[in-house]
């Protein structure tokens, strides 16, 4: 008898469509062959089948069973298809009496008891179920949870095998996951006590400079002497960031849930990511990939917070792989086993010391550096990579009187509140476009809405010349001073907007040597 049951196979953060069909009762060897170019993990699954059916009560196949992962030419990895594989196999051999089961999505891993296990890309499944009209989905509990974020289609959690054929069977009904109460669980606030810019001390350029970037997601880079406060700053940078929407949240849950990273817990529902890989990170961790292309490090910050800690200790060519995905805010990767885009619109915050020594011009320590070595250390940033980061801010080393101040800083929440405020006034003015903040504009919408007169455009002229920077550096120059007019609710780009923007690139290519 044939039997088919409807799962999925995960692409990048997408789900594709396959049909488990399973044949039992042909003439020949009681074994079980499993075809449709399976992985080990995919292929291993007919020994916990097997024990889990009879670990549940069911009677395996005695007969040649033949089980195909449908189209043949998609790559199917990991533990997805136990759940399918046994329900088809009772279907085939008449143990389970459903009609419908083309309605249904079913995806999980079984234990050896008959138990489901969680399984990745749970929302890519909500989304593709949505998309082909299916009834509902059938998934282990932590993965039903994350699917149930997604509306238009009904998720039920089954824990293990036996309860998933008595609700098939109408024996025993399910409820389905409410979207809302999953929305709520997953719209977790910042813990109580948790990092808070109150407690940076100091540092009020850099704060500041930090505000700007967040206003309008720019990218900004740090340089500053070991212990100026950089790492603990970055670190608090999502407390300020504005909370995501829930088409953001979706896309951030889609991306880690992908990667695994939902069903062990390392992702808090509804905060922002943040990402900081060490510097020894290889070029596939941090852009992505694997024989089937899946999320890295840039993917991973997508709507949070890349910080690349140490800069110029990174690979040159890990960095070198930043310059595409800055720009464009994804990133496509291609293997012998197909081609995914996946996004990465993050936002990089780095840091770095001044010199190898790290005190190149602190007044409290000497620098053994020679200049050579200087500008050596500073050389493993590319130009190009260094012109895609809007804001360059040092950090100096904090005075002992800054230190031993009690006062504490601004807090997160009233940064939050400015940054939110006027990042609501860039979706205003973006609306209907791809862009989501200022960082994105595109060359027309920087000559709509970046405009300035003659006596500020030969203010710029003559910092561009000075500094002499890059036309790449020209457009950032305005964009940074928009947000800074945003921040302050200006309508257009004044004076001061445009020389605070200036000041953020003092640090540049040239300033360097």
């Amino acid at each position: 008898m044939l039997a088919t049951i409807t799962s999925a196979a995960l692409q990048g953060i997408d789900a594709e469509l396959v049909h488990v069909e399973v044949n039992a009762g042909e003439a020949g060897d009681p074994k079980w062959y499993l075809v449709g170019l399976a992985d080990t993990a995919v292929k291993e699954s007919s020994d916990r089948v097997f024990t889990a059916l009879n670990n549940s009560g069911f009677r395996p196949p005695r007969t040649r069973t033949t089980i195909n992962l449908a189209p043949g030419n998609l790559r199917k990895e990991g533990p997805f298809y136990d759940l399918p594989i046994a329900l088809g196999i009772l279907a085939a051999t008449s143990q389970l009496k459903a009609t419908n089961l083309g309605d249904w999505l079913i995806a999980g891993e079984l234990s050896l008891s008959g138990a489901t296990r969680p399984v990745r890309g749970a929302l890519a499944m909500a989304r593709l179920a949505r998309t082909l009209g299916k009834r509902g989905l059938l998934l282990p509990a932590i993965s039903a949870e994350e699917a149930a974020l997604v509306e238009g289609v009904e998720v039920y959690q089954v824990d293990s095998l036996d309860r998933a054929v008595r609700f098939l069977n109408g024996e025993k009904p399910l409820d389905p996951l409410d979207p809302m109460a999953a929305r709520q669980r997953a719209s977790t606030s910042v813990a109580e006590g948790a990092a808070d810019f109150s407690e940076i001390k100091g540092q009020h350029a850099l704060r500041r400079a930090v505000e700007v970037a967040v206003a309008g997601s720019h990218n900004i880079l740090m340089i500053g002497p070991p212990g100026s406060g950089k790492s603990m700053v970055a670190k608090r940078i999502p407390t300020i960031m504005p909370a995501p929407t829930l088409e953001e949240h979706l896309e951030i849950l889609s991306i880690h849930s992908a990667a695994g990273r939902t069903i062990s817990g390392e992702m808090t529902w509804g905060t922002r990511p943040f990402r900081s890989p060490h510097h020894t990170v290889s070029d596939v961790a941090l852009l992505g990939g694997g024989v089937i292309p899946g999320p890295g490090e840039i993917s991973l910050a997508h709507h949070g917070v890349l910080f690349l800690d140490e800069l110029p200790e990174f690979k040159r060519s890990a960095l070198e792989v930043l310059r595409q995905p800055l720009e464009d805010g994804d990133v496509t990767i291609s293997r012998s086993a197909g081609k995914v885009t996946l996004p990465c619109a993050f936002m990089l915050v780095a840091a770095m010391n001044p010199c190898p020594c790290g005190y190149l011009g602190d007044t409290k320590h000497e620098c053994r550096c020679t200049p050579t070595q200087v500008q050596r250390y500073r050389a493993r940033i590319s130009g190009p990579l260094l012109d895609r980061i809007d804001i360059h801010i040092e950090a100096p080393a904090l005075s002992l009187t800054e230190l031993r101040s009690e006062k504490p800083g601004e807090s997160s929440a009233p940064l939050r509140v400015r940054t939110q405020t006027a990042r609501t006034l860039q979706q205003k003015r973006f609306a209907g476009t791809k862009s989501s903040a200022n960082a994105r504009m595109t060359h027309a919408q920087i000559r709509k809405h970046c405009a300035i007169d003659s006596t500020l455009g030969d203010l710029l002229q003559q910092a561009m010349e000075q500094l002499h920077l890059s036309a790449r550096a020209y457009d950032r120059i305005l964009k940074v001073a928009r947000t800074i007019a945003d921040l302050a609710a200006a309508e257009r780009i004044e004076a001061p907007h445009l020389l605070e923007a200036i000041q953020y690139r003092s640090l540049d290519r040239a300033v360097f040597y």
